[in-house]
Parts: C-alpha cells; structure tokens; sequence
C-alpha cells in the first residue's frame, strides 16, 4: 500500500514531534530578538546613573569646601567694634522751659560774689561811651538804672542793656536780685577802627573813622 493510499490520521508520529519542536524553537529565537534589543537600548542608559554617581558625590563636597572657605573668611576679617547709640537730645523751643532741677550752687551769707557782663564791637565811640560810664560806676544797680533812663547821651542806651545783661546773669548763676548788687568796675576798651571816606572838593577825599568800643560792667555783692 502506497503512503499516497494511506488515510489523513495515518501520519508519522515523528514527523509531528519534528514539527512542534521545530515551531517552539522559532517561536522562541523571535521573542528572544526584541529582548536582544531591548537590551542593547537599555544598556546606555542602565550605565548612566553610575557615570553620574561620582559626580553627585562630588557635590557635597564641594558645598562643605565653600562654607570652610567662608567660615575661615569670617573668621580672618577683622571685628568692627559696634557703634554706640547715642541717646538723642531733644530740642527745646522757645516757649518751652526746662524742667530740670537748678544746679546752682547756695552762696554763704557773707561770700563776696562778681559778676560781669562784656559788650564787644558797640558802635558807639569809646570816648563818648566813657563820660557814660563815669556816671554809673560805684552806685548801687536801681540807682545806675535811673541814672542812664534819664541820660541824654545815645550811648547811655548800649550802656543800660549792658547793665541788664550783667543783672540777668546774676539772677541766673547765683540767685541774686538787683536790690543786692552794685557796680563794681564800668570801664571801656578801644575796639576796631572801620575807616570810610568821603569825597571833597577839587578830587579830594576826606578819611572817615567810625570807631567802636568794648564795653565791660562787674556787679559784686561787697558794701550791700
């Protein structure tokens, strides 16, 4: 009988075994292709991490070298020694009074006290303002008030301010009224001469001398 003859359920058992191994070995050459592959495009990047490992291990250290540096920079620079606020001082106006305690010192009953009061550069000529002076020296303070109100010499105005600034300065600095004092010393002295001209006939000038004076009062509580 002829293999032509034979029936389809009449195959050779090992052929089929051939077969099956045959197909199982294709099947699994082509799932092993992708995988080869897949291999080859994750090989790259599989080794990256470790190619960049050293570099972030590298970085800590970096960062703990820059703040050494800056420590020791710190440490190197000189101290500057720190400012001391000062307590800010207020101003006071001209309606304001001070709220302080006097500290003046309490005089004895029977201290002599000086006070005196100077007037520098008076426009007023000192010649002119010593016939003033004369007038007033050695007389009580009410009495040389009254003396120069009633004078008729222009200096004799310089001459009371001068007076009331020498009064003023003892109620100030020692307590003392006008009824207490007397004029001790009032003497002037020759200040700057400021020198002007004028002009005269046939292109002539004239010189011009306008003199001023330092004028100088001393109260004393001695004789009162």
């Amino acid at each position: 009988m002829s293999p032509k003859d034979s029936p389809a359920g009449d195959d050779d058992p090992k052929a089929e075994e051939a077969k099956g191994t045959d197909s199982a070995e294709a099947a699994e050459a082509e799932a092993a292709e992708p995988r080869q592959e897949a291999e080859d495009v994750e090989g790259p990047e599989a080794e990256s991490p470790d190619a960049e490992a050293p570099e972030e291990a590298e970085a800590p250290e970096e960062a703990e070298a820059s703040e050494a540096s800056a420590t020791r920079a710190q440490a190197d620079a000189p101290e500057e020694p720190e400012a001391e606020e000062k307590p800010k001082r207020r101003r006071r106006r001209a309606a304001e009074t001070s709220t302080q305690a006097s500290t003046t010192k309490r005089r004895d009953p029977g201290e002599t006290v000086n006070v005196r009061a100077r007037a520098r550069y008076v426009r007023t000529a000192p010649r002119k303002a010593r016939l003033v002076m004369d007038h007033i020296r050695g007389k009580d303070v009410e009495q040389a008030r009254a003396i120069l109100a009633y004078a008729p010499r222009a200096a004799a105005v310089d001459v009371l301010k001068l007076l009331d600034s020498a009064v003023a300065n003892a109620e100030s600095n020692h307590e003392l009224g006008p009824d207490e004092l007397r004029v001790r010393r009032a003497f002037v002295d020759e200040g700057p001469t400021i020198k002007r001209y004028r002009p005269r006939a046939l292109g002539r000038a004239t010189p011009i001398h306008k003199r001023t004076s330092h004028m100088t009062i001393e109260l004393t509580t001695e004789g009162k």
